[in-house]
């Protein structure tokens, strides 16, 4: 009868087998141990989210609608918009209190506006500067209004030429008939502030020529004439 033939790879897998079975018979309460700590984490950080993050986004997002309706009413009151009173909340509150939610999120940028809308740029700056982008196609529109009121504190502080990058970043954040011409424009605009008026004409035909239906479509033609 032949002998069995014992090549060094084989020597070497069974000595990783009976090692690691050792390490196992060794360490098993370890193991036990390290796993049911990984399914506890787990078990933690759904029911978190259960049970303390979803319940504060939705507290969050009712002041955020109390806030909302000062906001857009047709004689809004952005200070008390911005800052609330005793029987309104405003975005300032709802980032204080549930900053760390999407609510909160959204709160800054509209707490940005009003401050923009008040005269107090570094106030819109500091709530724009912690905005989040969010992801998905609304998100996106969010994202664009976020980057034109960077652009608008810009233009206040006297920057026509970053908030001419900016306004670009905002038309091209969310493409679509209303805010990219829209955005493309102020960055013309902006552009001409800075004493480059080829960049600004060149935008204003962009405008013209690819969104002609465009409420801005009509005063690019007559900027670029």
């Amino acid at each position: 009868m032949a002998k069995e033939v014992v090549t060094p790879q084989d020597e070497m897998l069974a000595s990783a087998q009976t090692q690691g079975e050792n390490f196992f018979e060794k360490n098993s309460k370890m193991v036990v141990v390290a796993i049911v700590v990984i399914f506890v984490l787990a078990a933690a950080i759904f029911g978190y989210k259960k049970v303390i993050v979803e319940p504060r986004n939705v507290k969050g997002q009712e002041m955020l609608f109390e806030a909302q309706y000062q906001f857009e009413s047709q004689t809004a009151d952005f200070a008390l918009a911005l800052n609330g009173d005793e029987n309104t909340p405003g975005f300032a509150q709802v980032v204080e209190q549930y900053g760390n939610t999407p609510a909160g999120n959204l709160a800054r940028m509209y707490a940005a506006s009003c401050a923009l809308r008040l005269g107090d740029f570094d106030q819109a700056q500091k709530y724009i500067n912690s905005y989040k982008n969010v992801k998905g196609v609304p998100g996106a529109i969010i994202n664009a209004m976020a980057a034109g009121i960077k652009g608008e504190i810009a233009v206040e502080k006297g920057d026509n030429a970053g908030a001419a990058k900016l306004f670009e970043q905002a038309a091209k954040s969310n493409e679509n008939d209303f805010t990219t011409p829209m955005y493309l424009r102020k960055a013309a605009l902006a552009y001409r502030a800075a004493g480059d008026a080829a960049k600004a004409d060149a935008l204003l035909k962009v405008i013209a020529e690819e969104y002609p239906s465009s409420f801005d479509a009509r005063d690019a033609q007559k900027l670029v004439d």
